[in-house]
């Protein structure tokens, strides 16, 4: 069986081999040396090398000084970082299998007959094949367009020429547009990561004045329970001198009802004798009992507990002007909170002059 009859098949089979060959940078097909990247596609070694030089432009390869530190740059087909070493694209691997293949189909190609159709013919000279350049018109076209056609006084130039340097000029424009991107997704690392560290920052300090409200959250509680527990004293106290009274005044209240009875009794006695015996006494207690009712009393506005009221609006007014700010401005609030103190005890003080 024939290796190269098999490996370089007919048709359209031959185009589809040739797209396989074609280098993604220069758009032509492999030139050796071919590098293999580590993601397994392939490259000239130039076109590898020119990329990793725009990618890198400080480093220095086999023309001048040999960098000790190598540098990176992505594959042009999948974006796959390469990280290259002190030897650039020097180190990376030669593909032997794919230089063989392209010299075995650079042999079938030169072998097959020309096919129709396979160089492109002039328009207005369908049998002319396009192999010469104008440079005045910058277009392809052919040898009778500048002996007899539309382009006899343009300036012309050989095809392969053209093609080359176009070419080569083309190759650089894709290497300077793939060192752009790699610089753009540089800028995009960047930013991706200026995101989770803003976030991050976000996070913090959220926690920390979240931190700083529950403590003031607490000093309030704590205030409030105390506060409370005064005023719940001061109701115990003042209830308890008032049932004091209260049972005070029942006790002289039974002790009234007691002798109204008695005396009432007295009243009823019909013999004169028996109800002067005991009359004398009777009225001595209901005077007595009579002179005993002066006991204590609460003062005028003992109910009342406004003495418990507190004025917090100042402290409303700090609350509410509770903003991010330096220490610088927190020294400025305490300064001007202690001169309008100083101002008012000022004026209290002149008042009492």
């Amino acid at each position: 069986m024939d290796y190269k009859s098999s490996l370089i098949p007919d048709g359209n089979a031959m185009e589809n081999l040739e797209k396989q060959l074609i280098c993604p940078i220069c758009l032509e097909m492999f030139t050796k040396p071919v590098v293999i990247l580590p993601c397994q596609h392939n490259l000239c070694r130039k076109c590898a090398n020119d990329i990793f030089q725009a990618a890198n432009p400080y480093w220095t390869n086999r023309g001048g000084s040999v960098s000790m530190s190598g540098g990176r740059f992505r594959c042009p087909s999948c974006r796959h970082e390469v990280i290259m070493d002190r030897h650039g694209v020097y180190g990376l691997q030669r593909n032997l299998l794919v230089e063989n293949i392209i010299d075995i189909y650079k042999q079938e190609c030169s072998s097959r007959p020309l096919q129709k159709g396979s160089h492109p013919m002039c328009k207005e000279h369908e049998d002319e094949k396009i192999n010469i350049y104008c440079l005045t018109c910058e277009v392809p076209t052919c040898s009778l367009c500048k002996v007899f056609g539309a382009h006899q006084a343009c300036e012309v130039a050989p095809l392969q020429n053209i093609f080359q340097g176009q070419k080569t000029e083309l190759s650089n424009c894709i290497s300077m547009l793939v060192a752009g991107n790699d610089r753009v997704q540089t800028i995009i690392s960047q930013l991706e990561d200026s995101c989770r560290v803003t976030k991050e920052n976000s996070h913090q300090v959220k926690e920390e004045l979240s931190q700083k409200f529950d403590a003031l959250y607490a000093i309030l509680d704590e205030k409030k329970s105390e506060l409370l527990q005064r005023i719940t004293q001061e109701q115990e106290e003042k209830l308890g001198f008032i049932e004091a009274l209260i049972l005070q005044y029942r006790e002289q209240l039974e002790k009234s009802t007691k002798l109204v009875e008695t005396a009432i009794q007295s009243l009823d006695e019909p013999g004169g004798a028996t109800f002067l015996l005991s009359a004398k006494q009777l009225i001595k207690s209901i005077v007595e009992a009579s002179k005993g009712c002066q006991l204590g009393k609460t003062e005028q506005g003992f109910e009342s507990m406004d003495y418990f009221t507190l004025d917090l609006e100042h402290i409303a007014e700090a609350l509410r002007a509770i903003d991010f700010g330096t220490d610088e401005d927190e020294e400025e609030f305490l300064d001007d909170e202690e001169e309008q103190e100083e101002g008012v005890s000022t004026e209290g003080k002149e008042g009492h002059q």
